[in-house]
């Protein structure tokens, strides 16, 4: 029994004197270490580069990589929206207006916005709320039948003061109507009216709703006017244009014409600056370009054209990279013409036209992994610290070496 029991003894010595033999530590008794001004100079070096290393790692642990990637964009029957904010130093919100049309040069009717005019005075500053637009003449919201009925209740008082108030009044809209029972109470009713025909408004004072309102007379009142437009737009995704002209536009035929001539001049002065124009929602880093664009035409008409190319573009944070924002980047180039708006040749205004690349671009924040991050600066400080160990040793013999030479030249 006892004799078995050293052995097991034995074999177990045996096994851990061989794990001590693994030992990649060594321990050096203190009594044998050695110091010396070389190893000191070598390790303060050896700690200032790992805290330089260590500082640089620790920024780039911090920082955010950005990572690209293109792809055929292979999206169909989605609509993407345009914010913009313009403003028109020198054109009356009465006059200029705001059209949206599709690559087949037809208007696109189903568009949804939300675009409001702002009257500004000639220093540029706001002298009336924001009021909501109807783009394209083609939807009229609540806001505006509400003011059309308020207007319309206005005039039915001044009738009554004028004794010609009358309940079954049904105001003409000369020849426009598309119904035997269809009424104009209103100038803008005509207008509307007229416009849906395909028929030049020529002559308000011609028309007894815009003569009882003062049509021609607020046209002369917000002459020295202008209009800040801002909102956003729906609209499908594909090639298009819309454009900021003078007047109402509807469809002649095949063509899409703004009519001009209750104006009664060839001054459409389209200065204008854009504070804001982007083709979906802003991420980090996306930069508009025509964001702070400043143009002055002087005085005269002209047509200023944009041209754009909108990149579809996948976004995705390194905060949380599950959610992706599907937005657009665009470049531009820009070409003006003067023009004559009495001819009729070319219609003054401002025109954007865009263009879909069928590239889209992925976008990816990354932020390094903290396993990452401490691999990396294990590295760092062994790394360092070898190298100093070998460039220690090396020192330290050389100079063991060279004492050694001088010791025997001075003997012999």
């Amino acid at each position: 029994m006892g004799k078995g029991g050293g052995s097991s003894s034995a074999g177990g010595d045996g096994f851990m004197r061989s794990l001590q033999r693994f030992d990649a530590f060594p321990k050096v008794n203190e009594d044998f270490f050695q110091r010396t001004l070389s190893g000191g100079v070598i390790t303060l070096v050896a700690t200032i580069v790992v805290a330089v290393l260590f500082v640089s790692q620790l920024r780039v642990f911090m920082a955010v990589n950005t990572d690209y990637e293109l792809s055929v964009d292979s999206s169909r029957g989605e609509q993407m929206r345009i914010h913009l904010d313009v403003t028109f130093p020198r054109m009356p919100c009465s006059v200029v207006s705001l059209d949206v049309m599709d690559v087949s040069g037809e208007q696109e009717l189903d568009v949804s916005h939300d675009v409001f005019k702002r009257r500004l005075d000639r220093r540029g500053k706001p002298i009336a709320a924001g009021e909501k637009d109807a783009v394209n003449g083609n939807k009229v919201d609540a806001e505006t039948v509400a003011a059309r009925k308020r207007r319309s209740k206005d005039n039915e008082t001044t009738h009554a003061a004028e004794g010609e108030n009358d309940p079954n009044y049904c105001g003409s809209c000369y020849g426009s109507e598309q119904t035997p029972e269809q009424c104009c109470d209103t100038c803008d009713a005509v207008r509307e009216a007229y416009r849906l025909k395909g028929w030049a408004f020529s002559d308000p004072d011609g028309i007894e709703q815009c003569e009882k309102e003062g049509f021609s007379d607020n046209l002369r009142l917000q002459s020295d006017e202008g209009c800040k437009i801002y909102g956003s737009l729906d609209v499908n995704k594909v090639a298009g244009n819309f454009h900021f002209a003078p007047g109402k536009s509807f469809q002649h035929g095949n063509m899409h014409v703004h009519d001009l001539m209750p104006f009664r001049t060839k001054k459409f002065d389209m200065s204008h600056k854009i504070t804001k124009l982007s083709f979906g929602e802003a991420f980090p880093g996306v930069v508009n370009p025509l964001d702070g664009v400043k143009r002055d035409m002087q005085g005269d008409a002209g047509m200023y054209q944009y041209f754009l190319k909108v990149v579809p573009t996948a976004f995705s944070g390194a905060r949380n990279r599950a959610e992706v924002a599907q937005t657009n980047q665009f470049s531009v180039t820009d070409h003006f013409k003067p023009v004559d708006a009495e001819e009729g040749l070319h219609l003054p205004g401002v025109f954007f036209f865009y263009d879909l690349s069928p590239i889209k671009v992925n976008i990816r924040e990354r932020r390094a992994s903290a396993l990452s991050f401490a691999t990396n600066l294990c590295a760092i400080v062994g790394g360092v610290f070898a190298v100093s160990g070998i460039l220690d040793a090396t020192v330290h013999r050389g100079g063991k070496a060279l004492r050694a030479k001088i010791d025997l030249g001075k003997q012999g």
